[in-house]
């Protein structure tokens, strides 16, 4: 049968045929369901009225609930206002009677499952029609069912309330009184639990749609009778809708907390008796522990507010520190198997040990750290291993969120922790080491400097306890811990010592033992470097033979870390001592790059790492291994994440699939990200694996620049897609950095012949390729460090390939640049709304004051740039200058902070440096500023400013001379200031000694020379700024060749001082050829 005449069946008379196209929807054959699709979309073609009325009919005639389900579905789908919206192409008959149909259906469906469904069906038309008042009759129909006492419309209407809520909220602000009383009438007078669930649900979604303050504070009163639809679930001990509350009420404390401010302490109060209530199930006490920790941690929209109610922070850590206690000695714990990492613990244990975090992180030290003092004496006290146990387990949790007050308490912690190395319980013993590991990286360096006598002693002792290979091996992952934050310095004296330990326990019987040894000599070698060289001959033998003969399955991830081992040493040791051995190591790598290696396999990733550091170590070296290293790491990079895709309220099965989707997502180790509405499940360990090739690729760029190049082809199309892969930060931040090497790589080859016969043309092409994706890419970059970065990259690229930009793509950067600056404004803005919140408080000002210096991360890059484009196009940049200079001089303002003004003024110096006459006419507006600048109480702006006036004293000729009087005071004031010799100040100082030298030098006629000239003379030399005092010392040249008589002064009186100056710049100079470090402080030259 053709189609037409199985559209004509379908769609005609009998209702059969389309019944059984809808059940074959929602068949589990692929090939009934994919011909039941094709045939769907084909009547939606040719005639959408038939099929919506065909659907509608369903609904109301259809006796299996299945089937009126997916009609309910399906309708819902072609009513989506999206690319297969067809309201508009229905004729005004059948949308009226769509409309009627669903509304009558609401009111007659006795199925509780479809009437969800129809009211979502509604809900969604609703949301694109009811703007244009396409549906009058809707919200009297809601009005009335809600006033009905029929429970089942009650709660029908409400669910369209909510979701109406959140698709066009405004269109419900009007009724805003009506609606305050249904909902109070509801939930105080409901014996129904599913409809108060239901009106719950509808109220927090209001809220959350109503932009004015005053608005959402006229529900303020709805909220005892919010709290009473929780508290009468659990009364009458129906925990299935408690926990519906409950999810209801946490979603409020996200994004609403300030509407629970007034009530804070009744409502939090509630919380807290629900989580102490041990007849309760688990779930019940650990949402309501979940709805505290959420205010907590609200801190953008309640800043501050938490912090308030110190009593209920001490309520809540002790019901913390009481699920720690829930844990058991399991026997297999103690057989030290790594699979039963976690052996004895349970789900209390888990929320109690994240919920800990969480807090700390979010209330910070100075209100942790005093309810930890008072709790946790008792724990160490006890005689309980629990108890002990449970109080090293939360100082490990809390250190994190508590550093910066911990720091200052470190001797009674780390005192506390080593205590318990001694403790008769091993799970203790192996808390105490868990706990200095854990502090080791987030109090360091501190701990590591003040400590290591007492602490790597004590690491080395617990590697000897040989009845409990967990605790050995756990002290070997502290060590590492404590070694990532360590100087050589401070860890070579202890070599011998933990070496030889890391040895013995390499030849361990145990997996873990032998894996926990490995990781920790690969740290320790990293960290104390050249002074690893004395143990290489002895450790080398034992890694190579790890890695040749750990060949089984079981075994994989000590092969995998015999090679992080390796390779670790390698760079340590250096080139020269690990060549031999580094060809052995080359050879078993190609071989198991070779062999087929199974997905899940760990050799993979740390394969690809130790490619890399092999490569950093040998350098140019590595070149013949290349063409073994990229085949796979491409591949690598180039994998495709595993993505299941789900609309964030999503209803793909009749029946709510949720706890499915759960389990396979534990099953494969996804996460699940939301972007936008969609919500994304990602398997992890893909996305790892590509984060590390896109590294290691960048790392090869950077290692082997030209000798890159023959890989650029197909490494360049691999990851400039990736400047958008917003599933995973890491892969970003790679794929940004590898841009200008790329770039750079290019550039050299061509210029050294190595480029394989190609020119110029090349490098602009690719030039061309990359230099558009970042900019686009950073056009809607969410995070602000990952945007600081793109702008750093966007400037490397612009400096290696920067003639070659063409005016159109410089007008991109500036747009760019132009959309950078607002955004940032706009986001500072939002953190000084914040400032003004209630409870704002001096841990909220730090934190503030955290972000925005990422804000002048991001500024300090734009500077950079348009630093790098006028150096580039000089003068015919200025058009381009004009256009940004309104969003330039807002950062000179007063109210700006010290960064900011330095850059601003930065921009100018490179302007009137690199464009010179041609910027002339910018003195009028900028030199004002500049001349104030020149005295801010704040060095680095002073150095920019002083700066900035020796340019344009240089090449400002008769414009300027009018300003030299005042010039010369600020100068003057700069100079004699009492400490402007400090360390902090002198590369203001001298800067100013430069400007001043070039007012001698091309304003002579507008000065007191006899008394001006000696007063810089006697200022030299200048040692701070080393470039300045190179210009310093050819302005004097320049004058003693002239024979200068106010230089040599009266009677040649000063030649003695000149020739003194001389001498000492001789002698500096003498000694920077010995061995120096030129660096210059600012970003202008």
């Amino acid at each position: 049968m053709d189609q037409q005449s199985q559209l004509a069946l379908i769609l005609g008379p009998d209702p059969i045929p389309f019944e059984t196209l809808v059940s074959h929807l929602m068949s589990s054959s692929n090939e009934q369901r994919s011909h039941a699709e094709a045939l769907f979309n084909l009547c939606k073609q040719s005639d959408p009225d038939a099929l919506c009325l065909r659907l509608a009919h369903l609904l109301q005639v259809c006796t299996q609930p299945e089937i009126r389900a997916m009609a309910a579905i399906l309708l819902r789908k072609l009513l989506t206002r999206d690319d297969s919206y067809i309201w508009p192409r229905l004729n005004i008959s059948t949308q009226s009677s769509l409309k009627s149909v669903l509304l009558s259906q609401i009111q007659v469906e006795t199925t509780k499952n479809l009437s969800k469904k129809l009211c979502d069906t509604v809900a969604e038309l609703a949301s694109s029609i009811l703007p244009e008042n396409g549906w009058p009759e809707l919200l009297p129909f809601m009005f009335q069912c809600v006033s009905s006492d029929s429970p089942k419309l009650q709660e029908s209407a409400f669910l369209i309330f909510a979701q109406l809520s959140q698709y066009i909220g405004d269109v419900l602000t009007p009724f805003i009184k009506d609606l305050h009383t249904v909902f109070l009438r509801c939930l105080s007078e409901s014996s129904n639990a599913d409809v108060k669930i239901a009106a719950l649900n509808a109220v927090i979604n209001f809220i959350q749609c109503l932009t004015s303050s005053s608005d959402r504070d006229r529900f303020q009163d709805l909220l005892p009778a919010m709290m009473r639809t929780l508290t009468e679930a659990l009364n009458n001990g129906n925990e299935a809708t408690a926990q519906e509350a409950l999810e209801l009420l946490i979603e409020l404390a996200g994004t609403e907390p300030r509407f629970l401010r007034r009530q804070l302490v009744d409502v939090v109060g509630s919380m807290l008796q629900i989580a102490e209530a041990e007849s309760l199930e688990e779930g019940t006490r650990h949402l309501a522990i979940e709805f505290v920790v959420t205010l907590a941690e609200a801190r953008e929209r309640a800043p501050g507010m938490m912090r308030k109610l110190p009593q209920f922070i001490s309520r809540l850590f002790a019901i913390l520190m009481r699920m720690l206690l829930d844990i058991e000695d399991d026997a297999a714990w103690h057989t030290a198997e790594s699979e039963d990492e976690d052996a004895g613990e349970t789900s209390n244990y888990s929320v109690g040990q994240e919920c800990l975090d969480r807090l700390a992180i979010s209330l910070g030290g100075n209100t942790i750290v005093p309810v930890a003092s008072e709790q946790l004496p008792a724990y160490l006290a006890a005689s309980e291993w629990q108890k002990h146990h449970a109080a090293l387990i939360a100082l490990a949790q809390i250190a994190e969120g508590c550093a910066k007050v911990m720091v200052k308490n470190l001797e009674q912690v780390v005192s506390m922790v080593l205590n318990s190395f001694h403790d008769s319980h091993p799970r203790v013993r192996w808390a105490a080491i868990n706990a200095i590991g854990q502090l080791s990286t987030d109090l360091g360096p501190d701990l590591q400097n003040q400590y290591h006598q007492r602490v790597l002693p004590a690491l080395a002792g617990a590697m000897d306890d040989f009845q409990n290979p967990r605790v050995q091996a756990h002290a070997a992952s502290a060590v590492l811990n404590f070694s990532e934050n360590c100087t050589p310095e401070i860890l070579t004296p202890y070599l011998d010592g933990i070496v030889s330990k890391l040895l013995v326990l390499l030849q361990n019987g145990k997996q873990m033992v032998q894996e926990g040894a490995l990781t920790a000599l690969a740290s320790v070698a990293d960290s104390s470097q050249e002074h690893f060289q004395k143990y290489y001959d002895a450790v080398m033998p034992y890694l190579k033979a790890i890695l040749v003969n750990a060949t089984d399955k079981s075994n994989r991830m000590l092969r995998a870390k015999s090679l992080e081992c390796i390779s670790l040493v390698g760079m340590a040791v250096g080139k020269e001592k690990f060549r031999d051995d580094a060809k052995q190591v080359m050879e078993v790598l190609m071989s198991l790059q070779g062999s087929q290696m199974e997905t899940d396999d760990p050799t993979t990733s740390y394969m690809l790492q130790a490619w890399a550091r092999l490569c950093k170590c040998l350098g140019q070296d590595f070149l013949p291994y290349m063409s073994v290293v990229m085949p796979p790491l491409l591949q690598s990079a180039q994998l495709k994440p595993d993505v299941t895709i789900t609309s964030a309220d999503s209803d793909n099965d009749i029946e709510d699939s949720d706890d499915e989707s759960k389990i396979i997502l534990l099953l494969h180790s996804m996460e699940t990200i939301t972007l936008g509405d969609k919500r994304i499940g990602i398997k992890t360990s893909v996305l790892e694996e590509k984060a590390t090739a896109c590294n290691m690729l960048c790392c090869y760029a950077d290692e082997l620049k030209e000798g890159f190049f023959p890989w650029i082809d197909q490494v360049a199309p691999t990851l400039v897609p990736l400047l958008k892969f917003y599933f995973h930060e890491e892969v970003r931040k790679a794929a940004v950095s590898a841009m200008p090497e790329l770039l750079r790589s290019a550039k050299l080859a061509v210029e050294k012949g190595m480029a394989q016969g190609r020119n110029e043309t090349y490098v602009k092409q690719l030039s061309d390729y990359i230099i558009p994706a970042l900019v686009e890419a950073l056009h809607k970059e969410p995070d602000t460090e990952i945007c600081a970065s793109m702008l750093d990259a966007l400037n490397e690229c612009i400096q290696i390939s920067g003639p070659l930009l063409d005016e159109s793509q410089v007008r991109s950067i500036v747009d760019e640049i132009k959309q950078v600056i607002t955004a940032s404004a706009s986001r500072k803005r939002e953190r000084a709304e914040r400032a003004k919140a209630e409870d704002f408080d001096a841990e909220e000002g730090e934190l503030i004051k955290e972000e925005n210096e990422q804000e002048e991360e991001v500024f300090d890059q734009v500077g950079e740039i348009l630093g790098t484009l006028v150096k580039t196009f000089k003068a015919s940049f200025l058009p381009f200058f004009d256009e940004l200079s309104s969003y330039l001089t807002p950062m000179w303002g007063k109210d700006k902070t010290a960064e900011e003004r330095r850059i601003a003024i930065c921009i100018f110096d490179d302007v009137a440096e690199q464009c010179r006459e041609a910027a002339i006419k910018y003195y009028d507006t900028y030199l004002p500023f500049i001349l104030e600048a020149c005295n801010d109480e704040n060095p680095d702006v002073r150095q920019a400013a002083v700066y900035g006036l020796g340019v344009c004293t240089e090449f400002g000729g008769p414009v300027f001379k009018p300003l030299v009087g005042e010039a010369l005071s600020r100068l003057n004031a700069v100079i004699r200031h009492p400490n402007a010799l400090q360390p902090e100040n002198v590369m203001a100082y001298d800067n100013a000694v430069s400007a001043l030298g070039k007012i001698c030098l091309f304003h002579r006629d507008s000065i007191d020379a006899a008394q001006i000239v000696p007063a810089w003379l006697n200022c030299l030399p200048i040692k701070g700024d080393l470039i300045e005092a190179k210009v310093v010392h050819e302005q004097l040249c320049s004058m003693v060749e002239r024979s200068d008589s106010e230089v040599l002064g009266p009677n040649h009186q000063y030649l003695p001082k000149i020739v003194a100056v001389f001498a000492e710049k001789a002698a500096v100079e003498m000694k920077d050829h010995i061995g120096g470090d030129v660096n210059n402080g600012t970003l202008s030259h």
